[in-house]
């Protein structure tokens, strides 16, 4: 006898159902609004049905036509809307009036500020006429060192106004870390702020933005914004200093470069897990129509509306919070902890004061909240239609605490995706149910599926998850990858033919997905990733530490548990003292956000006879997998040090203590 499906724990209100945006583009193709299965299956079946109507839906501005939406259907190598020029800039900014609110800027504290569509349209023209003026044209690479600011989005729509390409990571990445990035794009602006918040602390990174321009020699400026308030330095380098209010006050024309669809927009780079990190390259036309997707039919988000979403600008939802703008709804900036010790619940808060109709958060956020006794029905929270969540797995548990805490009217909305679409690929939509623990179903568009290790679609059992139908929004390519060799075997090199993401997933029977975590090891915490390598890269330059391993392991109680193994060198004590030398050495040189809950010492780290470090499988050891479904021993340099490991995963299960 089967066993029923369990009951959904949220059912949508089909009045507010029959109102939502994705009800009218269904009925707009012809289609039930009500019945989310119908859509998605046109989606994915009828791919240059589905993408030219959300064009025409969208009334994307064309300086010239395309010929045909899918030109080749395969993977990699899929061509969108050949023929087309747009801009992506034009569509973020067409859409706000002169006196609405386009940017509302946030910080720790409370503060804020409002940037309406007028004064967005005049710096960003500004702005890219100072850009222009210093030689950047169509492909040309234009970085930020930046916060999430209104500054950050401003610098981003000026670069794609002129058709050059635009990357930015967060000033709590250490100099190093960002120029292993940026450094390969051979930058020709870079803009740097001053310093950030964090935690009721000033952090300043004058310093640290001048160490990084010292390391990108292709620069020819440096603009320089005043983001806290601290003096500007005096001293010279290579490049050309810039103040961003010189840049950013000019009267200028707003102007669009029309460019190919897939014209490269930007570049966001991998976690680095071995290596430099890889550059994902997406271009205007893809990230248009997978954003308007993503935001407007399935957020639901739209002109009047509000989106309040915590991010750092290297964390691929800061995109998104730029994004926003293509539907006509405002978006909100952060600078800050989510969860500052003053006033933990400083997010809620604001949420209430600016009316925001679109939250979204990380599962440690929302689990946090809970831990602390945080109440967010303190605040009036009745705007908010949708608590989005992503970057890991959600609990059961935190779904009766969001009903309960934030209010029955809410969509709670798990969403999974990743970097490299710059999107989702299952969550909810306002004609879906939800079920507790489980993201409701595959986003319009994709054509997601779990595969066995045979590669045989499975149903209600664990599987990788694929991709078996291109998406506009897949890389172009990766940056200094000529041939392409990387970005295959990054995605098609386990299923010819099929994007393999990296993460563990069941599809239910009634249609939900339920994510399990990585299957590669890719440390993301509190959803923002990084690679091991970053963290490898400072603890191996302490003398006292001959070799480092990182895993980043998810747990069931959807807690995430991140151990760092070190080897000392010959003569040295791994004592309390050695153990905050090596916190400091992660937290100042690769990531604050990334400092190990623990550090062990370890006899050694295993590695394959050509000596790469075995993170995957001793990651699946400690999460509890058998030895035998995880590594063949004889594979290893070490075969003792497996029993090591799986010993760990074993005593941790058992909640004896790791030694």
């Amino acid at each position: 006898m089967n066993t029923p499906y369990p009951a959904p724990f949220f059912t949508p209100d089909p009045e507010d159902t029959a109102a939502s945006r994705i009800a009218d583009f269904a009925r707009h193709a012809g289609l039930d609004g009500s019945d989310y299965a119908a859509l998605h299956r046109w989606s994915v079946t009828d791919l240059e049905g589905f993408w030219g109507a959300v064009w025409e839906y969208f009334d994307i501005d064309a300086d010239t036509p395309y010929e045909q939406v899918l030109a080749e259907e395969r993977m990699p190598g899929a061509r969108w809307f050949p023929g087309a020029t747009l801009n992506y800039a034009h569509h973020a900014l067409r859409n706000i009036t002169d006196d609405g609110v386009a940017i509302i800027a946030l910080d720790e504290t409370g503060a804020g500020y409002e940037v309406t569509g007028k004064q967005l349209r005049s710096q960003v023209a500004s702005v890219a006429a100072t850009l222009r003026d210093l030689g950047v044209g169509q492909g040309d690479r234009v970085v930020g060192y930046l916060p999430n600011t209104p500054h950050a989005i401003v610098a981003f729509l000026a670069a794609a106004s002129l058709g050059a390409v635009w990357s930015v990571c967060g000033q709590d990445y250490a100099p190093k870390a960002a120029a292993d990035r940026f450094a390969q794009l051979e930058p020709t602006v870079l803009i740097a702020a001053d310093g950030y918040l964090f935690n009721g602390t000033t952090h300043d990174r004058r310093d640290a933005a001048l160490e990084l321009a010292r390391g990108l020699p292709t620069l020819k400026a440096t603009l320089l914004v005043d983001h806290v308030g601290l003096q500007r330095p005096s001293e010279n380098h290579h490049a050309l200093i810039i103040p961003w209010e010189d840049a950013c006050t000019r009267t200028e024309e707003l102007t669009f470069a029309p460019v190919p669809f897939d014209h490269p927009l930007w570049v966001v780079f991998s976690s680095g897990t071995t290596g430099l990190p890889k550059g994902i390259v997406h271009g205007h036309g893809g990230v248009l129509l997978e954003h308007l997707k993503t935001l407007a039919l399935h957020s639901d988000l739209g002109p009047g509306d509000c989106l309040l979403w915590y991010t750092t600008t290297h964390w691929m939802m800061w995109n998104l919070v730029a994004s926003t703008l293509l539907t006509g709804a405002t978006t909100c900036t952060y600078d800050g902890s989510p969860a500052p010790f003053a006033k933990l619940d400083v997010l809620w808060g604001l949420a209430a004061r600016h009316r925001v109709t679109v939250f979204g958060t990380s599962p440690q956020y929302l689990l946090g909240m809970a831990k602390y006794g945080i109440d967010p029905s303190a605040h009036d929270l009745s705007s908010i239609r949708v608590v989005g969540c992503t970057g890991s797995a959600l609990p059961a548990s935190a779904y009766p605490w969001v009903r309960d805490h934030v209010g029955d009217h809410a969509l709670l909305a798990s969403i999974s995706g990743g970097t490299d679409v710059v999107s989702g690929f299952a969550g909810s939509a306002p004609n879906t149910p939800v079920w507790s623990g489980e993201l409701s179903a595959p986003h319009l568009g994709v054509a997601l599926a779990a595969y066995d290790t045979e590669g045989t679609r499975v149903t209600d059992q664990v599987g990788e998850l694929v991709i078996t139908q291109p998406m506009p929004s897949m890389p172009l390519y990766f940056w200094n990858d000529p041939d392409g060799t990387r970005y295959h075997d990054a995605y098609f090199s386990s299923y010819p033919g099929v994007w393999r993401h990296g993460d563990w997933i069941t599809l239910t029977g009634h249609g939900s997905v339920i994510v399990h975590g990585r299957s590669d090891s890719t440390l993301n915490r509190n959803g923002v990733r990084l690679g091991s390598a970053d963290i490898h890269d400072v603890v191996e330059r302490l003398p006292e530490i001959t070799e480092a391993l990182v895993i980043g392991a998810e747990e069931p109680d959807g807690g995430y548990w991140m151990p760092l193994f070190v080897v000392p060198a010959p003569g040295t004590t791994l004592d309390d003292d050695l153990r905050e030398k090596i916190r400091d050495a992660v937290r100042t040189g690769a990531s604050p956000r990334h400092v190990p809950d623990e550090i062990l010492e370890a006899p050694g780290i295993p590695h394959t006879r050509t000596g790469k470090k075995l993170e995957v499988p001793v990651k699946r050891l400690l999460q509890g997998a058998p030895v035998e479904q995880v590594v063949n021993p004889a594979t290893v340099d070490s075969p003792d040090l497996i029993d090591y490991y799986a010993r760990l995963g074993a005593e941790r299960r058992e909640g004896r203590t790791i030694a």
